[in-house]
C-alpha cells in the first residue's frame, strides 16, 4: 500500500479558498458547479486521509451563502420588473415625447398620449395613440411599442389652471 496517501493529491482536496471561485471570464461558479465541484471532491477524497470536518463545514456554509445570494439576485429582479410595471403603468393618459431611432435621419421625436402598457421579457413597453387618436404604428401596421428609457417629457394632461 505504498501508493496510498502519495504526495500527489487532488488540488481539490487541498483547495481552502474562501471566495467563490472564478471562471476564466470573471464569473462566479453557479451553484450546479459548485455541487458537482464538491461531489467530486468527495468522491475522489483519500479514504484513509479524509477532508476535514471543518473544511467540509466551510464549504456546505459557502454553498448557502450562493444560494442566498442568487434568492436575494432574483428577489431584486422581480422587484425591479414590478417596479418598473408600476412606474409605467402611472403613465397611461399621460402625453409623452419619446426619441424614436429610425434609419434614415438617426432618431426623431414622437408625441402621444400612452394608451396600453405591455411587458416584454419583464420589461415595460407602451404604445401611444397620436394627436389624430389613432394609435402609432411602424412601417409593418402594429402598434409601435416604446420603453420607459426613450421618454424626453411627460407632460400631464389637463395641466393648465383652471
Amino acid at each position: 500500500m505504498a501508493g496510498v496517501g502519495s504526495s500527489t493529491q487532488s488540488p481539490l482536496v487541498t483547495s481552502t479558498s474562501t471566495t467563490p471561485a472564478q471562471t476564466g471570464t470573471g464569473q462566479t461558479l453557479g451553484a450546479t458547479a459548485f455541487l458537482s465541484l464538491l461531489t467530486t471532491e468527495l468522491q475522489n477524497q483519500d479514504p484513509l486521509n479524509p477532508m476535514d470536518s471543518t473544511q467540509s463545514v466551510t464549504q456546505l456554509a459557502q454553498f448557502q451563502a450562493l444560494q442566498s445570494q442568487v434568492t436575494l439576485a432574483d428577489s431584486f429582479q422581480s422587484f425591479q420588473s414590478t417596479f418598473a410595471v408600476s412606474q409605467a403603468a402611472s403613465l397611461i393618459g399621460l402625453t409623452v415625447a419619446v426619441n424614436n431611432p429610425n434609419s434614415t435621419s438617426g432618431s426623431t421625436s414622437t408625441t402621444g398620449v400612452v394608451t396600453g402598457i405591455q411587458v416584454v421579457n419583464g420589461t415595460p413597453e407602451f404604445a401611444l395613440t397620436g394627436s389624430n387618436g389613432q394609435i402609432i404604428t411602424g412601417s409593418d401596421g402594429s402598434p409601435e411599442l416604446f420603453q420607459m428609457n426613450q421618454i424626453t417629457a411627460i407632460v400631464p394632461t389637463g395641466s393648465s389652471g383652471g
